[in-house]
């Protein structure tokens, strides 16, 4: 199960309602950074073959097969800093992260 907390999920409908389209929200993994994987983060506009679908605070969530052993049990948030505004995640499956926190192991 993936989910997000009632921030992200608002911060994901409002922008889904911006543009006018959309499923939802595409979450997934890629090979990069320092601790060897960084997030991926997109709009969901179609659901792709072997798409797995979590629903979270009314916004589905689809990540591909792949990314889903790196990403089970994680929670997506979204926060404030000063005028800085991201989405952290809370991953059970992290080993590590790098310091600026856009990458991390398993």
């Amino acid at each position: 199960m993936i989910s997000l907390s009632t921030r992200a999920a608002d911060r994901v409908s409002h922008f889904l309602a911006e543009r006018g389209r959309g499923l939802g929200l595409r979450l997934g993994v890629k090979k990069t950074g320092c601790n060897g994987y960084a997030y991926v983060i997109d709009y969901a506009d179609e659901e792709q073959p072997g798409d797995l679908r979590f629903e979270s605070q009314g916004v589905a969530i689809f990540v591909d097969p792949d990314s889903l052993p790196m990403l089970e049990g994680t929670q997506v948030d979204f926060v404030k800093d000063g005028l800085n505004e991201a989405f952290r995640f809370r991953n059970p499956n992290t080993r590590g992260e790098c310091g600026c926190g856009e990458s991390f192991n398993v």
